[in-house]
């Protein structure tokens, strides 16, 4: 019998290294691995034995550890194959291999994967287990510290289930695991604390007798219990840790540089821990003030020698510092409640935080920036804080009596919050709003110490949301204390401005002001944002407040400066004042005043381009006028006049471009529509009546856009086409900046549309849009390929993709933009300085084509929010000709851009007695075109690996696979925006007319009296509309189920609300066609689209579409039967089981997972959209980040292998 285990140890082994080996045969390897899984599916006992026969020393590491993987397999997989006496039999010999395994020259791996196999065992059997085996543990860990190492590798594996997410441990037995151990925790905590304490002591003794390899092997030990400790510090209860001495062991271990860093773990992972609502909260409060007391000591140490010299701390303890930090800002950010009433306490972690805050190292002041903004925005979120007329010092009395103790404990915290701190918080916040890089050479002393954000700085995400973050908690400080945020604010913009004038190159100094605009910007959006009132509507606040800007602003008027950087700066300040300014309306013409002088102070004609940074800042103190016209709201409508006076002046003068004027023309759109609508109409009259004289002329309609080569005319008359493009833009921007609300605008009228006011832009569509309409089909036919072949060679080069464009596909950051660049949404840029004064070149014509492109889809999607001035005012031929006539040789690009801004706002507020004009012309063409090229492209991606799509011809982008990629984005980009729109068509607004299926309870015969003829639905449903239309319908049709056999789970979401509207018309109508077309193809298609894991996002709405197919039509066709029945591994008795189970609830969630259950068993389990995710399982609670620890030999890794309870072949 012996020599029989021994044969098939030997076997075993074999088979092991053929495995591993990888020069190998692939049939040899093959052959091993079949071989194996024989052996671990086979006999029980045969597995055991042979397993522990090649753990032994004998045989090699490899083998060794792949025996230890298989006896994990059995203990978790097989265990209830064995008696209960095999069993109690295993164990023993499992605690054996722990004694013969403990010793320093045994690796690593094979120390832990005995230890995991033991808890593996206790876990399984359970408590008595434990405790039967718990003497032999004590002894074991008591022998040395290789025993006691292994002990406590053994205690670490035991809660793993409990920390790490296992699909194979079902709810009932994690919980019981749960309950065993919590019994058991008076019996391992001081164990642990015992082994910690024993092993320091004897570490320090080894190392001051000179002991160094002896004094390791206790280090290793305590790494490892510490290690141990941390499995069990998220859950444990916390009164436990206190009473069992964990909590002071892990504390005194912070003083050993040795070891501080796994104990400071300890504390990273109990301070987030919740207090209870049971009666154990009193003890939870006491063990959490033993936290409090103990990172505060330590930080306390850090912070005093940091701060004495900070020469003498090095970079060890700075991560310690780091460790710690990130301690207290859990703490503080979940249990800060526990020590609210405590007023020596609370005091004192305050200033600790905000020492770390002041630091100069920068991770640490991240760290506690962390706090701080989550306990300002816990503290200032309502009841809302209000200061009252004695000012900053009673905000805190001006909390609402909330109920419940929260807000008490909030009132109480926030009292602690004082004004030193605020102005400390503040102080450092504007000085780290600028960016190292932003900082001259010979200009760091002005910063003393202080580390600055730089682009070195890893694993804090970018400067952006950085700076976001700091901005947000000077808004919350602002809020809390206004005159003190002001008053700061206000001091160090003026210090700037005193060291910028005796500068001898101010412009190149510029940074720290740059930094300081957006703290300005903060400070005063809080205070002046409505809800604070300024501090409670006070007189005294309020003029207070007013003293102090007006003295800031009466600073920055005087400033006489004419460098375009210097220019921009300081339009910026005048911006951030905007919100002043509409409670200090005095102050507004002063500032108009500014921005004109600014202005006309900046050079007007630039020939060289070296100096276009003056027409860039020409165009940002533009821009100013609309943000201090959006800020100031009514307050600037008395300057209305003057400013129209003085831009009608500036234009006779000829000093005002057409970009300019169009930017001051916007600001004054923004003015009136704080005025009403009256004001408005008369606003828009007077900027678009001379350009109504220009866009109208026949002249220039005949010379460029009668013919197509009429467009390479224009393409070389740079002023007009320009001329063209400005006004273009302006049109954009009327739209809007006109008009109504998006929260006042009820879809509902504009469908029924007829008591709504008339919006401002009404009477200008009709002359605005004919023109446009002719540019836009002009433009559309240069890419015809009768017309494309005859153009000039710099046209035809324009037409290509743009730089940016090719930047966004490869997901890669833009090229740098030209100052007095417009930039779109897409990414790309139009110079909106362009006036004509040079030849174009290739880029601008390309340029010019884009921009035209993007403002004039725009223009006509803005037109269809207008509704009957637009839909019963246009000619749909015109339009159609213009959008769809040249629809099969546009770009995928260009498509998907028409869909968006013009298509689906038209399909979305096109009236229902307006639906037969409008949308067959214009869908039908598209749907065609559309699902033959997407159709195409898809099968092309997926079986060659390349989507060809039209716009990338011509390109090189440097590889073959750039190229791919950006093929790919174009493709998906187009079939999700058509997927976008058969979902805007389906829009319950548009579709008021379907019924619910779930309004009549559990359906499934339906009474055929009941159904209606297509053609009722046609004018309450844009679904049902589009499915009477069989040019329409079709190709729509088609395009859904191709989209499910594409790999884009996206465009699946989006199709799947069309899918689910034809479907409820399929049940609720008489339609034999629509009926066939759902119950086979489209059941069939869906079932399809289950079988791609792309499709996991939406697989609920997937399978919730197959119910209600089957549910509502399995009695009215046959299809949804035969269509389960073709699937590869139904049984007709599975079939009939799930219709028994259907009929016996009516509750559709049941239902569903009645389907969802079929499914997966029809097909074998290969619906990999509805496959449960699986979990990898790793060895946890070592480190939540990389630490660089030269003595801790658990951390090391099994070369790659992930090492886990759950660890099996």
């Amino acid at each position: 019998m012996e020599d029989s285990s021994t044969n098939t140890a030997n076997n075993v082994a074999r088979a092991i290294a053929a495995a591993l080996d990888w020069t190998s045969t692939p049939d040899a390897r093959k052959a091993a691995v079949s071989f194996l899984e024989s052996i671990k599916t086979g006999d029980v006992r045969v597995l055991a034995s042979t397993s522990f026969l090649l753990v032994r020393k004998d045989w090699s590491s490899e083998i060794r550890l792949h025996a230890f993987k298989m006896l994990q397999h059995l203990v978790r997989l097989r265990w209830e194959e064995l008696s209960s006496t095999e069993r109690r039999n295993f164990a023993n010999v499992a605690v054996d291999l722990m004694s013969e395994i403990a010793n320093p020259c045994e690796e690593w791996a094979l120390k832990s994967q005995t230890a995991a196999l033991v808890a593996e065992i206790v876990r399984r059997e359970g408590l008595v287990l434990w405790q039967d085996l718990l003497p032999s543990l004590l002894s074991l860990s008591s022998k040395g510290p290789a025993q006691a190492e292994l002990v406590s590798m053994m205690l670490r594996w035991l809660p793993e289930d409990i920390m790490v997410h296992n699909e194979d441990l079902e709810g009932d037995r994690r919980r019981l695991l749960l309950r065993g151990l919590t019994q058991s925790l008076p019996e391992i905590l001081p164990l642990l604390f015992k082994l910690l304490e024993r092993h320091f002591v004897a570490a320090v003794s080894a190392a001051g007798n000179q002991e160094m390899d002896v004094a390791k092997q206790h280090a290793a030990t305590i790494i490892t219990t510490l290690n141990a400790v941390n499995a069990y510090a998220e859950w444990a209860p916390l009164p436990d840790l206190a009473k069992y001495g964990i909590i002071h062991g892990c504390g005194f271990l912070l003083s050993s540089p040795d070891f501080r860093l796994h104990a400071c773990e300890f504390f990273k992972l109990v301070s987030p821990r919740k207090r209870p609502i049971d009666d154990s909260a009193s003890e939870f409060n006491s063990a959490m003030g033993n936290i409090f007391q103990i990172l505060m000591n330590v930080s306390r140490e850090f912070l005093h020698r940091s701060s004495s010299s900070a020469g003498v701390i090095d970079e060890s303890e700075l991560e310690f510092a780091e460790y710690v930090c990130e301690s207290m800002v859990s703490l503080g950010s979940s249990n800060l409640q526990s020590m609210a009433g405590d007023s020596t306490l609370l005091p004192l972690y305050l200033q600790q935080m905000l020492g770390f805050f002041q630091h100069f190292k920068l991770a640490l002041h991240f760290q506690s920036l962390l706090f701080w903004l989550a306990l300002m925005r816990d503290l200032m979120s309502k009841p809302k804080v209000v200061a009252h007329s004695a000012g900053d010092s009673s905000a805190v009395n001006s909390l609402s009596t909330g109920s419940g103790q929260a807000d008490s404990e909030k009132r109480k915290i926030l009292g602690f919050v004082n004004d030193d701190i605020c102005s400390a918080i503040l102080d450092i916040s504007f000085q780290r709003m600028l960016k190292r890089e932003k900082v001259l050479p010979g200009t760091e002393h002005t910063l003393g110490a202080l580390e600055l954000w730089s682009d070195d700085f890893e694993g804090r995400g970018d400067f952006g949301q950085y700076r976001s973050r700091l901005s947000e908690l000077i808004r919350f400080v602002a809020s809390y204390k206004p005159l003190i945020a002001s008053a700061k604010v206000s001091e160090r913009i003026i210090t700037i401005i005193k060291y910028l004038l005796l500068s001898q190159m101010p412009a190149q100094d510029l940074a720290v002001m740059e930094s300081m605009q957006l703290a300005l910007e903060n400070v005063v959006n809080a205070v002046f944002d409505g809800s604070n009132e300024f501090g409670g509507g006070s007189s005294e606040v309020h003029l207070a407040l007013c003293r102090i800007f007006e003295g800031l602003l009466q600073q920055l008027l005087a400033l006489k400066w004419t460098e375009p950087a210097l220019v921009q700066a300081l339009g910026h300040y005048l911006d951030a004042l905007g919100p002043f300014l509409k409670y200090f309306p005095d102050a507004v013409g002063g500032v108009i005043n500014k921005l004109f002088e600014l202005l006309n102070s900046l050079p007007f004609v630039i020939k060289d381009p070296s100096t276009s940074s003056a027409r860039h800042a020409r165009l940002q103190i533009c821009t100013s006028f609309i943000r201090i016209a959006k800020a100031a709201g009514k307050s600037i409508l008395p300057h209305m006049k003057g400013i129209a006076d003085t831009m009608a002046y500036m234009q006779r003068e000829g000093c005002l471009l057409r970009g300019e004027h169009n930017l001051l023309g916007e600001a004054f759109l923004v003015m009136a529509s704080a005025a009403g609508i009256q004001q408005q109409q008369e606003v828009l009259a007077w900027l678009l009546e001379p350009l109504s004289q220009q866009w109208t002329q026949l002249e220039w309609q005949n010379n460029y856009l009668s013919e197509p080569l009429g467009l390479v005319r224009l393409c070389s008359e740079t002023p007009t086409m320009w001329s063209i493009f400005h006004t273009l833009t302006f049109f954009e921007k009327a739209l809007k900046r006109s008009g109504f609300r998006k929260a006042q605008l009820n879809l509902q009228n504009n469908l029924t549309s007829s008591s709504t006011p008339l919006h401002p832009m009404a009477t200008h569509l009709s002359w605005m849009l004919p023109p446009l309409l002719k540019l836009l089909r002009a433009i559309h036919s240069l890419w015809s390929p009768s017309i494309s072949q005859i153009l000039p060679g710099e046209v035809k080069a324009s037409m290509t993709i743009t730089d940016a464009e090719l930047f966004s596909l490869l997901g890669e950051g833009n090229p740098k933009l030209s100052k007095g660049a417009l930039t779109f949404t897409d990414g790309s840029h139009v110079d909106m300085g362009k006036e004509g004064n040079a030849e174009p070149n290739e880029s601008d014509i390309r340029n010019w084509l884009k921009g035209i492109r993007d403002s004039g889809y725009n223009v006509l999607g803005l037109s269809t929010t207008i509704g009957d001035s637009f839909f019963k005012g246009l000619d749909i031929h015109s339009f159609a000709l213009a959008l769809v006539e040249n629809i099969q040789s546009m770009e995928f690009r260009h498509i998907r851009q028409l869909v968006h801004s013009v298509l689906i706002p038209l399909v979305k507020y096109c009236p229902s007695d307006m639906w037969d004009i409008w949308l067959e012309k214009l869908l039908h063409p598209l749907f065609l075109y559309s699902q033959q090229a997407l159709s195409c492209s898809w099968s092309s991606l997926l079986h060659e690996g390349r989507a060809k799509v039209p716009d990338i011809h011509g390109i090189v982008a440097g590889s073959d696979l750039k190229v791919e990629v950006m093929e790919e984005k174009l493709l998906r980009d187009l079939t999700r925006e058509i997927c976008l729109l058969l979902s805007a068509i389906a829009w319950p607004p548009l579709n008021t007319g379907l019924p619910s299926l779930e309004q009549s309870g559990h359906i499934i015969r339906v009474d055929m009296s009941s159904l209606k003829d297509l053609d009722a639905f046609a004018s309450s449903s844009m679904v049902g509309f589009l499915l009477m239309r069989k040019g329409l319908a079709l190709p729509a049709l088609q395009i859904c189920l191709e989209a499910f056999t594409w790999t884009d789970g996206e465009a699946v979401t989006k199709v799947s609300s069309f899918c689910a509207a034809v479907v409820v018309l399929s049940v609720t109508t008489n339609n034999v066609e629509l009926r066939e077309f759902v119950s086979r193809d489209l059941f069939s298609a869906i079932i399809q689209a289950l079988a791609l894991e792309s499709n996991a996002i939406t697989s609920a709405d997937l399978v919730a579409l197959c119910r209600e197919i089957f549910v509502f039509l399995c009695d009215r066709d046959p299809a949804p039967r035969q269509v389960l029945l073709s699937l590869p591994c139904i049984k007709p008795h599975d079939l009939v089981a799930f219709e028994e189970a259907l009929m016996k609830t009516s509750s559709p969630k049941e239902q569903k997972q009645h389907m969802k259950s079929l499914l997966l068993l029809a097909t074998g389990n290969k619906l990999k959209a509805l496959a449960a995710q699986k979990s990898v399982n790793v060895i946890t609670n070592v480190s939540l980040r990389a630490r660089n620890l030269v003595n801790a030999p658990e951390t090391r890794s099994d070369d790659g292998d992930t090492l886990g309870l759950a660890a099996i072949l």
